[in-house]
């Protein structure tokens, strides 16, 4: 996303009655100019590069209030810490237990087993919160096969 993506963001923000604080903008700006799939503390280190007196409360309150307006989406990624993207990229994830590489899935991946889930089980699926833990190519060919 680009500086124009962050300025209609905040615009429809606006529309919609939320308040735009300069670290609220802060906030934004990182997640939108950064790399895919911070963490809070990565969010944090960004914000302060371009703000070094927010204070790490700050960012966390905003990460929490812009995920309760459903502008930002949290995933767990395995075992660490969660990421964070805007909800309009929302997106599955797939993960190695073996190497830790993080595959996005596509966004017609997931369609199938959500369609599924809800028509048996009445049941709204968000496959982005949590990641599909399993094996990613190169490590399944050097694991022996089960029996």
């Amino acid at each position: 996303m680009s500086g124009d993506a962050l300025d209609t963001l905040v615009a429809s923000l606006r529309r919609e009655g939320v308040r735009i604080t300069t670290a609220r903008r802060l906030v934004l700006d990182a997640l939108v100019r950064g790399t895919p799939h911070p963490t809070a503390e990565e969010l944090l280190s960004s914000v302060r590069a371009m703000a070094p007196d927010v204070h790490a409360s700050t960012v966390y309150r905003n990460l929490d209030e812009l995920e309760r307006l459903g502008v930002v989406v949290h995933t767990h990624l395995g075992h660490g810490p969660a990421t964070y993207h805007l909800a309009a990229d929302a997106h599955g994830h797939l993960v190695c237990e073996a190497c830790g590489r993080a595959l996005e899935a596509p966004p017609d991946l997931f369609g199938q087993l959500a369609r599924g889930v809800k028509r048996r089980l009445g049941f709204t699926l968000h496959p982005y919160h949590f990641a599909v833990l399993g094996l990613c190519a190169g490590c399944a060919a050097q694991t022996p096969a089960r029996t």
